[in-house]
């Protein structure tokens, strides 16, 4: 599909943002490198390539409650996230990590050297079947942007940061109180007044200046990159499409958006289940079984026990039912730690 003109306007437009950060890291550079004798011209430089790496297109990590699994103690976790992304045409996570109380699950590139890494939501994983946990993976490796797109975000980001400072920043709180006590204790001997309120509506007044045009940038950007939009959702579709029928996409994205899942997990964790009882207790409600054969809690029942609806106990192409069971035992530590704090899921 072609790109649009709007779109390739948009990735022009990044691509002068982030020309403009990397030129203040190389004016920084060469003001220091030329002058390199002036201690005026090592300040100016390092203030020049300071302002550069805050304004840098972020090249994403993991999120600081993360944890990467050891490939060796979690093979098939590792397995089937690596068949999942060959069938829908994306590069193998080199590394699988795990967050407790996190619902979604996202696939991205991170890191100066881009590395592939598949974060899984634990509350949601323990909560899916087989074949759903097939389909939260495709989702996740769908979603994945392309380089233009990366290329239109970092610039987003990079004028995010220049609003911010230019025009979100607000005085510290600190530095006022500090302030207005030394000019109470000065009583009419205080002179740092007219002073200090000279400077901060100063730097109030460039603040409004430099930061019109990053406005008037930032809102353009927005709206050239919002055409592409529809485009894009179609391609991710489309990829998901390679594994997932129509049905199925809207499925887990129904699951997901609802999280009518959740409760029930979190009425077994208070009530003190085990990881096994609470994983089925998931599985049976609210979209899997809605009644059982006897009247007995169900915790307590076996999948013997269930009238099942669809297919929640089955499993897929991609992911076996004992295949799925073998994942739950790699992932037995981390539920167990995790389901401690459900109650914080919202």
């Amino acid at each position: 599909m072609k790109r649009s003109a709007t779109w390739l306007a948009a990735l022009v437009l990044a691509l002068v943002v982030h020309t403009l950060t990397l030129a203040f890291v190389v004016l920084g550079g060469w003001t220091i490198v030329v002058n390199a004798q002036l201690a005026p011209a090592w300040a100016l430089g390092a203030l020049l390539i300071a302002i550069g790496w805050m304004l840098r297109p972020r090249l994403g990590r993991l999120p600081a409650d993360a944890e990467v699994l050891d490939p060796s103690s979690a093979r098939q976790v590792y397995g089937m996230a690596e068949r999942v992304a060959d069938r829908i045409g994306v590069k193998r996570p080199q590394k699988v990590a795990v967050r407790d109380l996190v619902l979604g699950t996202t696939y991205a590139r991170t890191g100066l050297l881009r590395v592939p890494v598949l974060v899984i939501g634990l509350p949601s994983w323990l909560a899916m079947s087989p074949r759903q946990r097939v389909a939260l993976l495709v989702r996740a490796y769908a979603e994945l942007p392309t380089g233009g797109e990366l290329i239109v975000d970092g610039a987003l980001s990079t004028l995010g940061e220049w609003r911010e400072a230019l025009i979100g920043a607000a005085p510290l709180r600190a530095r006022e109180a500090a302030h207005t006590q030394m000019a109470s204790s000065l009583g009419v001997l205080d002179t740092s007044s007219t002073g200090y309120e000279a400077v901060s509506f100063l730097g109030r007044i460039v603040g409004r200046v430099l930061g019109g045009p990053v406005l008037l940038t930032e809102y353009c950007l927005k709206r050239l990159a919002r055409s592409d939009d529809a485009r894009r959702q179609e391609r991710r579709q489309a990829r998901a499409m390679r594994v997932l029928t129509a049905e199925e996409l809207a499925e887990i994205d129904g699951l997901l958006a609802g999280g009518r899942y959740v409760a029930p997990m979190q009425a077994a964790a208070l009530r003190g289940e085990s990881v096994a009882s609470i994983r089925q207790t998931a599985l049976l409600a609210p979209d899997g079984v809605r009644t059982a054969a006897s009247g007995s809690p169900l915790s307590t029942l076996k999948p013997s026990d269930l009238k099942l609806s669809g297919s929640a106990l089955s499993g897929s192409e991609l992911l076996g039912s004992a295949e799925s069971d073998r994942i739950d035992d790699e992932l037995l530590r981390h539920y167990t730690r995790a389901i401690r704090s459900f109650g914080l899921v919202i």
